[in-house]
């Protein structure tokens, strides 16, 4: 049974006979088998599978808990058990109540953002600063609905950056109009999840006898209220405060450090003894993080006496020194490649190092940057499928229209309601069959000097135009091709489109969808479009080899698509599981490329930490942006305690690109790696300084 398995610590916390438990899990210490401990504890003690709510960081850790549950008790048990992220358990219990439920990713709703924000005007406003573009301030929206619990967002923008008051009536009408769509459309964030979920627990009881939180110390404000909506008569939360590494995202510290005056009864306890790494590489993280103030006290044991490396600094004279010799001691290593990692804290450095690997013909994966799923092409591809599908998806049409030169999110929101109005509600029979008797289907324009909103709308232009470009006669009549910002490319794009749907009517297997996308006219001009972005050079020049690499990895990556739509015979099974599911899905082999965030919960035998200078690792750029010391010393500790056997350490001294001297990480110095000289007290100076003036 999983508590034969546990330490001493682990099964006092497992088996707890108090209704509030904060479980302090540190870097290695079996986190995981506690949780699952305690699950099978409460299964013992008689609460049934489905009265457990286990919520995690992520799905795959929710999926690896209930597996190891199913070894004991069977699939038919585990499965009972409601696990997953705050988003997947709220999505699950909204779509029971409202089947209609649309759930979209940011990015198509950051679209549907910029098409209410591309309607303003801030040029009447006389300020010293300049507005915020949309998906900056579709960005400090989100931020807000994950940390304010109180203030609207008009007033948060005058507290919070005083110096866009002048601007914080408009931004909050841009956001006003951007909810009443997304209600309109039966749209949902990620936000909007939990916050419209939160309300539902408030009037409805969810019949859970225990809730589990997993990485408590990475809640924010949003979820900790979903938390006290809930009302659990009994609570488990597991968490480490030095880990805590989203404040960029809303993680609130404070909601760890807080749980014993919240709860006054509540019970803490402290799991010590570190499986996974060595005696040295666990020193040097607790001397690093000591600096950090102690909010609950503890002192890590380790448990493993059978390796004992010491971490190793390797300092280089150059920057991409660094990286040519970081590759070449992976290069000479016994290590497998998959139990590498290279983890960095910025994405530059993660370049350097994959060229550097790549040019040993070292295989190498990334996690952190831009994935398969995250492509444009392939973004661009599913939209086009969620269209198919889903004819009232406003925003996969905006982000297709997005394509094509000339057409912004504004004007393709335009012509996807135009289309509706001639279609009587129907886009498609808008396109195919439309009212011809509509002479102006377009919207009229809102008018409201104040709110920045002016009318720029031209009368409509003739189709004539459009005579000799070989539209299809029945294309031609429709009055949308009147839209007077509508030229002969985007027109052509639009009678594309036409076609490419009027072609996939009726097809009802997922891979012969995705085939014919990939094969039309209309995705040739969008692969086209990419792969010449891709291959332009700084004089703007087009580096044609490069454009044809770019379209060759295009088509590869729809021949992949298609391998990934073979076991499916539903249209929406295929894209639930592309566009739900994507975030788990990884591929490739090799060393490991890992940004910091990425390798939170991941361990190797053989840890390289690069760009360990100061400026960059702690980012000074990023502290000033609203970051601190103390969370850039928490990713440090995080990064190093990936390592079980060996940890190598590297920074170099000049970068001759930018022509820039670099002194060590603080953290370097703070490992006693470095002697701590002239520059370390300079560091520290500045860092106090900053204090002060703050």
């Amino acid at each position: 049974m999983p508590l034969s398995r546990l330490n001493e610590q682990q099964y006092e916390a497992a088996t707890s006979q108090h209704s509030k438990n904060l479980i302090i899990a540190s870097a290695g210490t079996g986190k995981t088998s506690t949780i699952v401990g305690r699950i099978a504890h409460l299964l013992n003690s008689g609460v049934e599978p489905n009265e457990i709510l286990l919520l995690t960081f992520t799905n795959k850790a929710a999926a690896e808990m209930v597996s190891r549950v199913a070894e004991f008790f069977g699939t038919g048990v585990a499965s009972k058990i409601d696990a997953g992220t705050f988003h997947a358990v709220s999505y699950r219990w909204l779509k029971k109540k409202d089947k209609r439920v649309v759930l979209k990713q940011q990015r198509e709703l950051k679209t549907l953002f910029r098409s209410v924000f591309e309607k303003r005007s801030f040029g009447h406003i006389d300020a010293e600063v300049q507005a915020y573009g949309g998906n900056y301030l579709y960005d400090l929206y989100s931020f807000y609905q994950n940390t304010e619990l109180s203030n609207d967002f008009e007033k948060w923008i005058k507290e919070n950056y005083p110096e866009h008051e002048l601007f914080a009536m408009i931004y909050a009408d841009v956001v006003d109009e951007f909810e009443k769509l997304k209600r309109e459309y039966g749209f949902l964030n990620f936000n909007d999840l939990l916050l419209d979920f939160r309300a539902m627990c408030k009037d409805h009881h969810l019949g859970y006898k225990e809730v589990l939180v997993d990485e408590y110390q990475d809640t924010n404000a949003l979820q900790g209220t979903l938390i006290d909506a809930m009302n659990p008569p009994s609570l488990f939360c597991v968490g480490d405060y030095d880990q805590s590494i989203y404040a960029f995202n809303g993680a609130d510290i404070t909601i760890i450090g807080s749980f014993t005056k919240k709860y006054p009864d509540a019970v803490v306890h402290t799991l010590t003894k570190n499986y996974r790494s060595t005696v040295p590489i666990l020193s040097l993280a607790n001397k690093v993080i000591e600096h950090n103030e102690r909010i609950y006290p503890k002192k890590l044991e380790v448990t493993r006496r059978d390796v004992d490396t010491a971490p190793k600094l390797l300092a280089y004279d150059e920057l991409f020194d660094q990286y040519h010799g970081v590759a070449d001691m992976i290069s000479k290593t016994q290590t497998p490649r998959e139990d590498i990692a290279v983890i960095f804290r910025n994405n530059s450095s993660a370049d350097g190092i994959e060229v550097a690997l790549r040019e040993l013909d070292i295989p190498c994966k990334r996690k952190g940057g831009t994935s398969f799923f995250d492509s444009r092409e392939v973004k661009a591809v599913l939209d086009l499928y969620t269209l198919l599908v889903n004819e009232s998806d406003m925003m996969a049409f905006i982000h297709i229209f997005e394509f094509a030169r000339g057409i912004g999110s504004a004007m393709a929101k335009e012509i996807y309601i135009a289309l509706k109005n001639l279609g009587q509600g129907s886009m498609f029979y808008g396109l195919y069959a439309p009212d011809e008797s509509m002479k102006n289907p377009f919207e009229k324009r809102k008018l409201n000097h104040q709110l920045g909103l002016f009318d720029d709308f031209l009368e409509l232009g003739a189709v004539g135009k459009y005579a000799k470009l070989g539209f299809e006669a029945k294309f031609m009549k429709n009055p949308v091709l009147k839209h007077p910002k509508l030229t002969k490319e985007s027109a052509t794009f639009l009678h594309n489109f036409y076609l490419l749907f009027r072609d996939l009517k009726g097809i009802k297997q997922p891979k012969t969808i995705v085939r014919k996308i990939a094969a039309s006219d209309f995705f040739k001009y969008i692969a086209d479009l990419l792969s010449t972005k891709r291959a332009t050079l700084k004089d703007g020049n087009i580096d044609e080899k490069q454009k044809q690499e770019s379209l060759v990895r295009i088509e590869r990556k729809m021949k992949l698509l298609q391998e990934l739509s073979h076991p499916y015979n539903e249209h929406e099974r295929f894209l639930n599981a592309m566009i739900l599911g994507s975030s788990d899905l990884s591929q490739g082999e090799g060393v490991n490329l890992l940004s910091v965030h990425a390798s939170k919960g991941l361990e190797y035998k053989e840890v390289y930490v690069v760009d360990l200078m100061d400026g960059r690792f702690p980012n000074r750029k990023l502290m000033v942006r609203g970051g601190s010391l103390d969370e850039e010393r928490r990713l440090f500790y995080v990064a190093v305690t990936r390592a079980k056997d060996v940890l190598y350490l590297s920074y170099a001294k000049y970068d001759k690109i930018k022509k820039q001297n670099f002194l060590p990480s603080q953290f370097v110095y703070e490992a006693g790696l470095v002697p701590k000289d002239e520059g370390y007290r300079e560091m520290v100076q500045k860092e106090m300084d900053k204090e002060e003036e703050d």
